[in-house]
């Protein structure tokens, strides 16, 4: 019993000292894409060149669940969401009142269906803004 009382100890201390780890301060200048490369690297202790390749993967693994006749969705656990959301096509209208000039009638043309890109904060980024 004395043995399994020291350990739970030892990982609440532990637990302790990473909670004041993990409050780093705030960056004060928006960072390149080379500075972000380099504070990866040094604080995963890798190369800058496989931060970079693993970059590279991760784009090539969202595009393909993004692009056409694909899963349409892509989740950074955690963080974000990235849906393709396919917009309808809108009918042509006329004789539509126009905002801008009060009186006037206009005709709107019609706009083909589109695929757009939504990307969702999930609730870690949305805490990270607090």
């Amino acid at each position: 019993m004395a043995v399994k009382r020291s350990t739970a100890r030892a990982t609440t201390k532990r637990k302790a000292s990473t909670a004041t780890n993990k409050k780093a301060p705030a960056i004060q200048k928006k960072y390149t894409k080379t500075e972000i490369l380099n504070e990866i690297a040094l604080k995963a202790s890798v190369s800058k060149k496989e931060v970079t390749a693993v970059l590279e993967e991760l784009a090539v693994i969202i595009e393909r669940h993004i692009k056409k006749r694909a899963v349409g969705e892509f989740t950074l656990p955690g963080l974000l969401k990235i849906k393709s959301v396919v917009r309808p096509a809108r009918p042509a209208r006329k004789n539509v009142p126009n905002p801008f000039r009060p009186g006037e009638l206009m005709d709107i043309p019609r706009k083909p269906a589109s695929t757009r890109v939504k990307v969702l904060p999930l609730k870690k980024l949305k805490e990270f803004a607090l």
